[in-house]
C-alpha cells in the first residue's frame, strides 16, 4: 500500500465536507474517485497534500507509508509536496504561471527537492518532456504556457508533477477542460506513465467514461462519503448503490 486513507473527516464553517473517507492506492494501479460536484472528490485529494482551505479541520489518518501527513508540520509537508506526492490541476491555464518559462517552472522544485544544479535540472527537464509527449522539448523548454494548446499545457503540467519522481500523483478533474481526441491522449498517457513508473495514481474525476477508459478501481462519492468502491468491471457494469446505478444511468452509453 503507497497511501491509505482512513476515516478523513473535514469540517469547514461548522459544516461537515468529508464524512469519514477510506481509499487505499496502490502502486501501478489508477484509483478513480467519482461523484458529483460537491460531493468532496477535490477536497480528498487537497486534503492528503495539506492544501485544505483556510479553516478548515481535517481529522482521521493519511498514511504515506508509515508515516501519518495529517501529524506533519507546514515544513514536514513541504518536503512531501511535489517531492513524494504531487497533483495534477484541473486547468493548467490557471496552475501555471504565465509569466515563467515552462523550463523555469519545471526545474525550480527539481533544483529544491534534489539539490540539482541548472544543468541538471534542465537536462531532466527536456527528458521529462520527452517522457509526456511534447514535441521538441528541447525548444519548448524556453517557450511560455500560452505557446501551447490546452493538451499541451496538461502534458507539461503532468511533467512539472513528476518532476521530482513522486509515488504518488493525484489528478483532479486533468480532461475537464479538453476536447473528447485530446483528453483520450492525456489519459493513455497517465496509464503508460503509471505502468512505467510504478505511480500510484488518484484520478478525480465526475465522468465515469473516463473511469472506464482507464481506472483499475472506482471508488464513488456523494455527499462526503464513499458509498461504493470496488474493480471497474464490477462497479461500473453491476453496482451496489443505487446512487452509482443513477450516474450509471444518466450516462449517454456504454461505460464499462
Amino acid at each position: 500500500m503507497t497511501l491509505s486513507i482512513s476515516d478523513l473527516k473535514v469540517t469547514l464553517g461548522g459544516r461537515e465536507i468529508l464524512r469519514g473517507v477510506d481509499l487505499d492506492l496502490r502502486p501501478g494501479r489508477v484509483h478513480g474517485l467519482a461523484g458529483e460536484s460537491g460531493s468532496g472528490k477535490t477536497m480528498t485529494g487537497l486534503a492528503v497534500l495539506g492544501l485544505l482551505p483556510h479553516g478548515a479541520r481535517a481529522t482521521g489518518r493519511i498514511a504515506l507509508g508509515e508515516r501519518d501527513l495529517l501529524g506533519m508540520s507546514a515544513k514536514e509537508l513541504n518536503t512531501v509536496r511535489g517531492g513524494e506526492v504531487a497533483m495534477v490541476f484541473q486547468d493548467p491555464a490557471t496552475s501555471m504561471h504565465p509569466m515563467l518559462t515552462i523550463g523555469r517552472q519545471l526545474t525550480e522544485h527539481m533544483r529544491h527537492h534534489l539539490g540539482l544544479d541548472r544543468k541538471q535540472a534542465r537536462a531532466r527537464a527536456v527528458e521529462l518532456l520527452g517522457q509526456v509527449r511534447i514535441p521538441g522539448p528541447e525548444a519548448a523548454i524556453d517557450r511560455y504556457p500560452h505557446q501551447f494548446s490546452g493538451g499541451m499545457r496538461q502534458r507539461i503540467a503532468i511533467a512539472i508533477a513528476l518532476a521530482c519522481s513522486p509515488k504518488v500523483l493525484i489528478a483532479d478533474e486533468p480532461t475537464t477542460a479538453l476536447d473528447v481526441t485530446v483528453q483520450a491522449g492525456v489519459l493513455r498517457l497517465l496509464r503508460g506513465l503509471c505502468d512505467d513508473l510504478g505511480l500510484a495514481v488518484l484520478l478525480v474525476t465526475h465522468d465515469l467514461g473516463v473511469m472506464s477508459a482507464v481506472a483499475d478501481e472506482v471508488s464513488v462519492m456523494k455527499e462526503g462519503l464513499v458509498v461504493e468502491t470496488g474493480p471497474r468491471g464490477q462497479v461500473l457494469r453491476d453496482p451496489l448503490h443505487p446512487y452509482t446505478r443513477a450516474l450509471l444511468d444518466s450516462l449517454p452509453g456504454e461505460t464499462a
